[in-house]
């Protein structure tokens, strides 16, 4: 059963942006680590960006510069805005949670224990 809830995937082209909202019904992550990964068909799944409970946070570098992680605590909500989007871009966008509020490797998935289901982000050329 997925703890998160993602949206905002779509089909768009090269150049475009998209903002992926994050929700957690039922549950409270305003001191969870929070982060967005991507995966391909037959790939692993690759960190994308972090954020801590202050707002610290962390990006690959093949996004840094065109998309920006952020999160609304109030409203138990985490967003992924993407800019500038490149075919490469495509993949299925997770968003996750870890247990606490720290981690000492912010892009290993296996340091994550709530995900959602994904969303699907498709950038043409």
């Amino acid at each position: 059963q997925a703890h998160l809830e993602e949206s905002g995937g779509g089909l768009v082209q090269s150049g475009d942006s998209l903002r992926l909202p994050c929700v957690a019904p039922g549950r409270t992550f305003w001191s969870n680590y929070m982060g967005w990964f991507r995966q391909a068909s037959g790939k692993e799944r690759e960190f994308v960006a972090s954020i801590d409970w202050s707002g610290r946070t962390y990006y690959t570098d093949s996004v840094r510069g065109r998309f920006t992680i952020s999160r609304d605590n109030a409203k138990n909500m985490m967003f992924l805005i993407m800019s500038s989007l490149k075919p490469e871009d495509t993949d299925v966008y997770y968003c996750a949670a870890a247990k606490g509020g720290y981690l000492i490797v912010v892009s290993n998935a296996d340091e994550y224990v709530y995900w959602g289901q994904g969303t699907q982000v498709t950038v043409s050329s």
